[in-house]
């Protein structure tokens, strides 16, 4: 295996047919392996449970019959409002 880009260990940049690392001196045997190169990546491991992450970070799914909390009915108000003062202006 070739040396990578750049160390799994350390982020140092290797030269093409480096050995080992010239910052911390990782090489195939202590870090340049598939697995150190897909840890580097930030991605998820196989036991990533999306479900389990969409719970955590929005909360419990809401019912599709669920009413709009908040304050929706006054921008509806506002709109009309503003419509008819518009509508009010143009005739008058």
């Amino acid at each position: 295996m070739s040396a990578p880009e750049s160390c799994p260990n350390c982020g140092a940049e290797v030269p093409r047919h480096a050995l080992a690392c010239p910052g911390c001196g990782a090489d195939e045997s202590t870090g340049w392996n598939e697995r150190a190169k897909s840890q580097s990546l930030d991605l998820p491991d196989d036991e990533f449970d999306y479900d389990e992450f969409v719970k955590e970070e929005f909360g419990a799914k809401q019912s599709a019959s669920a009413k709009p909390s908040g304050l929706a009915w006054v921008w509806w108000v506002v709109a009309i409002v503003v419509a008819s003062a518009f509508a009010w202006g143009m005739f008058f």
